[in-house]
């Protein structure tokens, strides 16, 4: 049964207002020694990227329209995956109760979702209503290639050109590629260093290197970026830049949506089905045609960052199938 709420119940979550929206953090008292409340919530919703605090505050949300309140009970949280457990999708109500767990710990409240109730109630789902989780579609090497040599000289071919190739060889993650700025790119003999000052596995800006040589076929990604820079006249700000129907690039950057769009928009130009390609398909492509190419996975992960090999599996595996395939011996 759900929570019964009042307007008076004083369990009620609310969340305090912040820059940006609301924040799932709490109204913090001013300290001892003098320290402003604000800056210190400040410097709180800064741990936190703010694609992270949006999906965080849409969480809750959900949470609070069901019924629920913070602090909740584990019995609340597992009555609340049960009410959706055939309504939304196994990764997404994870995502949802860790949201849940987050709010509760930062106002150092016991965490519900550490329960054992909610954990069964979980592994219950998952067991009955689960599926495997959808991969983007890699955009492998002679595909990408097929795209870039379908594109004009026009100035947006130019930009997408460069943003194609330069995102399948960095490995980027498409909030990485669009948050790239001039700045970030230093050439040097060899290619291009690009410093990622950020990252959604780098949350406090430690900032990482990645090397993009220059280009042994006609896909260059420094080639193409040097054409990008010199016809848009970028000097500064943003990398990758929207461009209006009058052919002016704007100030501000693309979106990581804008991303999954010119991936799908340039492979269906291109004579291939744009179905189950996404932003995501560069990095996942990258790893996956250097996997093929019998390229150590301690290089891949140099590369794209991934913490581990374990993380780069599904990408291993997809590229690994054919090669030295039993069954290939035999038939």
């Amino acid at each position: 049964m759900r929570p019964h709420l009042t307007s008076d119940n004083h369990h009620l979550s609310r969340f305090t207002l912040s820059s940006g929206g609301m924040s799932p953090f709490p109204a913090i008292n001013a300290r001892a020694d003098g320290s402003p409340p604000e800056e210190v919530r400040r410097l709180i919703e800064q741990s936190l990227s703010a694609n992270t605090r949006r999906a965080y505050l849409s969480d809750l949300a959900h949470f609070e329209a069901w019924g629920g309140v913070v602090p909740a009970t584990p019995t609340t949280v597992a009555a609340y995956l049960a009410d959706y457990a055939d309504r939304l999708r196994v990764a997404t109500l994870v995502r949802r109760v860790t949201a849940i767990g987050k709010v509760h710990e930062a106002r150092g409240l016991p965490n519900p979702v550490r329960s054992e109730l909610v954990r069964a109630t979980l592994r219950g789902i998952r067991r009955t209503r689960g599926s495997p989780q959808r991969e983007a579609r890699p955009l492998l090497r002679e595909d990408l290639g097929g795209i870039v040599d379908a594109l004009d000289t026009t100035l947006r071919d130019r930009r997408d050109r460069a943003l194609l190739l330069v995102g399948f060889a960095g490995g980027f993650r498409r909030s990485e590629l669009v948050g790239l700025d001039r700045a970030d790119i230093e050439p040097v003999r060899e290619g291009l260093v690009v410093t990622l000052r950020r990252s959604k596995t780098d949350q406090a800006g430690k900032s990482r290197k990645i090397g993009i040589p220059h280009g042994r076929t006609r896909w260059c990604p420094v080639s193409a970026l040097e054409a990008w820079l010199s016809y848009s006249g970028i000097k500064g700000g943003p990398l990758f830049r929207p461009i209006n129907r009058h052919g002016h690039v704007a100030s501000g950057r693309l979106s990581g949506e804008a991303v999954s769009i010119i991936v799908q928009e340039r492979a269906a130009a291109a004579g291939l089905d744009p179905r189950g390609f996404s932003g995501h398909s560069l990095r996942s492509g990258m790893a996956t045609s250097a996997a093929r190419a019998g390229v150590p996975s301690w290089k891949i992960r140099t590369q794209t960052g991934h913490a581990s090999d374990a993380m780069l599996a599904r990408y291993i595996r997809s590229g690994e199938l054919f090669i030295d395939n039993a069954v290939s011996a035999l038939l």
